[in-house]
């Protein structure tokens, strides 16, 4: 199953976990496997049907460019990142 890594900021929903073994073949559904044992988490990376502006979700290696539709293999580990910017 894949592994979900929790970021600093939602950990308070988590119980200070770090990561987070999750049923779920993409992002969305990982991210709605995470809301049943955390409730409140899926507010905090979603806005309506997509992610929040500014959050961004690497699937293995790479970054999810799929969205919420985004693949996640059964090895995959899944990392909620903030995007950086500047200039």
């Amino acid at each position: 199953m894949p592994r979900a890594f929790i970021p600093p900021l939602l950990r308070d929903l988590t119980g200070d976990r770090t990561e987070v073994t999750v049923e779920g073949a993409t992002v969305r559904q990982v991210i709605d496997a995470l809301e049943q044992q955390f409730p409140g988490i899926k507010a905090r990376l979603c806005d309506q049907d997509a992610l929040r502006p500014g959050l961004i979700v690497a699937v293995g290696s790479s970054i999810a460019t799929g969205g919420l539709r985004a693949k996640v293999g059964p090895d995959d580990e899944v990392h909620f990142l903030p995007a950086l910017g500047g200039g």
